[in-house]
């Protein structure tokens, strides 16, 4: 028998959009956020005004219209495209009888399905509970609706509050548990840091295709799908070119309004992004120019909300095979310093390679050691600082070795350093320049 698959969950779209927009496109990113969660939209209600209404979100006319198309359409949820507040939801869900999910919880709800780290799962968790904390009220009206007297209000305050307390003790201890996790990547960075290995974060709008561009740049197999935040674990992995290593980070993907708890939430994973040397801004040049703009502006929204304005951005154009030659030309004058590649035909992943190398070729130098044989710790040393060896000869008096040194080490292996016939720097030369 073949097994079937089983049906899609239902779901109706409510939204409050500024005048003047166009709500087909204005809803296309929350349809394709619900299609991610396994929720099939199959219909909308759009109230255009500047602000939500406070308590009702809508406003009344708009909710019974809201019941009337909800109930047509037989769906079996509503999904908001905004952040609810818990009064909010509840006063949705009361008047509609359904579940009501806003923006937030459908996008941790993808987030959950995606998450396969230890450290992912745990950021989930904390950030669901910061969620619902405020919601867990809601949880006991069951209870209030009894009415007062003994065995009603007593008993249900009471497990509501125990149920907030054990909550409260378990994100306490989810983010002890993330604060050790972070100590351990502190660590790791700083060893990449003392070998001098430049460090690339990969950056952009949610499915521009960061992990294929990673695969493509370091010949790894991370896991790629065409969906919304597949990539949720930040992925690190490195690539050498001219006998240098680079080091090469895919971070989750932005999306327009990524919420506020949701970036404190997965700051532990969004800081991978902000110990980088440079940011890749990876752009999907299959894209329409508005598109394009609507996206970068998101990027740059969560870049700038996490601190990382003072990183040096370079924009990728990726998926550049499904550009036609006039598209190409049209995307150079809009970008015109900007790499044109396919991380899935491999177009333009050598010329990316050269142009991440120039970005960090003054980070070396050049130069030309002997070590003693007696010295021999040194030589361990130096092959622990990751340095690029291109000779190395075995001589009476120690080993020759021609090698690019990071420039801060110069002073410590200034006493090995030796006159270089191919320009190379010298002891003397370093004494000179310092």
């Amino acid at each position: 028998m073949i097994p079937r698959t089983p049906e899609p969950e239902r779901g109706f779209v409510l939204a409050v959009l500024a005048q003047g927009t166009d709500p087909d496109e204005e809803l296309a990113e929350i349809k394709e956020l619900a299609r991610t969660a396994g929720v099939e939209p199959v219909g909308f209600v759009v109230q255009h005004r500047a602000r939500p209404a406070q308590r009702t979100y809508v406003g009344k006319g708009k909710i019974e219209e809201l019941k009337e198309r909800f109930k047509e359409s037989d769906a079996e949820s509503v999904i908001v495209d905004g952040e609810l507040d818990p009064s909010q939801q509840r006063y949705l869900e009361n008047a509609l009888n359904t579940r009501v999910v806003d923006r937030t919880q459908l996008i941790l709800d993808i987030f959950a399905q995606h998450a396969t780290s230890a450290e992912g799962k745990l950021q989930v968790e904390l950030a669901q509970l910061d969620y619902n904390l405020p919601r867990m009220r809601g949880m006991w009206q069951h209870l209030e609706r009894l009415g007062g007297g003994v065995g009603t209000r007593g008993p249900g305050e009471s497990q509501l509050e125990s149920d907030r307390r054990m909550a409260r003790q378990r994100i306490n201890q989810l983010r002890r548990k993330l604060k050790d996790l972070g100590k351990q990547r502190a660590t790791r960075r700083k060893e990449r840091t003392r070998s001098e290995t430049p460090t690339v974060a990969l950056a952009g709008y949610t499915n521009v295709g960061k992990s294929t561009l990673l695969n493509a740049l370091t010949g790894s197999d991370v896991s790629v799908e065409d969906q919304l935040f597949h990539t949720l674990d930040p992925t690190t992995r490195g690539f050498e070119h001219d006998g240098r290593r680079y080091l090469v980070t895919d971070t989750v993907g932005f999306i327009r309004r990524l919420p506020t708890q949701l970036v404190e939430g997965f700051a532990s994973t969004l800081e991978e992004t902000l110990n980088a040397d440079i940011v890749l801004h990876v752009v999907d040049a299959s894209a329409e120019d508005d598109e394009q703009d609507r996206q970068r502006e998101a990027v740059d929204d969560v870049l700038h909300e996490i601190g990382a304005t003072d990183i040096p951005v370079e924009v990728v154009l990726n998926k550049i095979d499904q550009a036609d030659p006039l598209h190409r030309r049209r995307l150079a004058n809009r970008f015109p310093t900007a790499p044109q590649v396919s991380a899935l035909t491999g177009e333009g992943m050598d010329e990316l390679k050269a142009e991440i190398a120039r970005r960090f070729e003054d980070r070396w130098e050049r130069v030309r050691m002997l070590v003693p044989y007696e010295e021999g710790g040194k030589l361990s040393e130096l092959y622990a600082l990751g340095t690029p060896i291109e000779e190395r000869e075995d001589t009476p008096d120690g080993v020759l070795l021609i090698a690019r040194l990071p420039r801060r080490e110069l002073t410590r292996f200034a006493p090995y350093l030796i006159a270089d016939s191919s320009g190379g720097r010298s002891d003397q030369d370093h004494r000179e320049s310092a």
